[in-house]
């Protein structure tokens, strides 16, 4: 079967007022070459990242450090301990919410096609586990080094200094409550299982997708590793709390594609795939439910592309 070219009947090279989990059975199946996406967290960062049905009044509040803190942790998530029994069970309603999506993600993509999720360190294993449950295979699990990483986490003396507990604030002194600073966020590499029999090079040549290119994708890293630190350019971040670097995106596309091959984002938040496809000379599909991201996505695409600094 040869390589097969951009049908016209796709929403092709548009980015999508829509929720991506029910708007996606409108695409024909075997259509996609790529999935790229900033998949929300569940960690109750921001009112979308919220995938669980239990709250508390507490619950996306803030504290004075916080308010202190600008839009960094800027509202207040769940403990990992919880608040309550039921809170044990949000790492479950995330894998439940991948379980949602994750078989038309199978479905549109071709035959030996990648999907690439940030999907946070917290809860990627139930995010893998969902993938692989409907058929996808779990290839490797990628590294973006963070050069602005934030470290917020709270001095427990601090705290029993608040409550006038000298001998335990001393006790305690140099011990913190949180995490170490978080360096760099999992990328989860999956592909879509190809004919049993065959080989990656015979995919290859019907679908024009399966190996890796490591040429290309050293213009943008050191080296061939599964570590990547490609960072934001001067001006680019502050669209998105989330938002990752176009150069790191254009990095994960040039790996696994060719130029005209689909790259679809469902959960498209800025549109930073949908620029790295564009800056590529790739078609993309993108799919966002808020309009107001969706509109600064559209402005962006009408830029021209960012410089290459790789």
């Amino acid at each position: 079967m040869p390589e097969r070219a951009a049908s016209s009947t796709f929403p092709l090279d548009k980015v999508i007022i829509g929720d991506s989990t029910k708007a996606l059975s409108d695409l024909p199946s075997n259509s996609i070459h790529l999935i790229l996406s900033d998949i929300p967290y569940g960690i109750g960062a921001e009112d979308w990242d919220v995938l669980h049905d239990n709250t508390n009044s507490a619950f996306l509040g803030s504290s004075p450090a916080q308010e202190k803190a600008g839009a960094i942790f800027r509202k207040r998530g769940k403990p990992i301990n919880g608040w309550s029994e039921a809170d044990r069970a949000i790492p479950r309603q995330y894998y439940d919410w991948c379980s949602v999506w994750a078989s038309e993600w199978l479905r549109v993509l071709m035959p030996g096609g990648t999907a690439f999720i940030f999907a946070g360190r917290r809860y990627s294993h139930r995010c893998v586990c969902a993938l692989e449950d409907v058929g996808f295979s779990f290839k490797d699990m990628l590294g973006w080094v963070r050069d602005r990483a934030p470290h917020r986490a709270q001095r427990v003396s601090v705290v029993y200094d608040r409550r006038g507990d000298r001998a335990a604030s001393d006790e305690w002194r140099g011990w913190r409550v949180g995490n170490l600073r978080p360096s760099f966020e999992p990328i989860l590499w999956f592909t879509k299982p190809y004919k049993i029999g065959t080989t990656i090079a015979d995919n290859a040549l019907s679908y024009g997708i399966g190996p890796f290119n490591e040429e290309e994708f050293l213009r943008y890293v050191r080296r061939p590793d599964n570590l990547l630190d490609c960072g934001f350019v001067p001006g680019e971040a502050g669209l998105h709390p989330t938002q990752k670097p176009v150069q790191l995106m254009q990095a994960l596309i040039t790996l696994t594609t060719k130029p005209r091959h689909i790259v679809l984002d469902p959960f498209a938040g800025s549109g930073t795939t949908a620029v790295a496809a564009q800056n590529l000379g790739r078609h993309f599909i993108a799919y966002e439910t808020n309009p107001d991201y969706v509109a600064v996505s559209r402005k962006r695409l009408e830029n021209k592309p960012l410089p290459f600094t790789g």
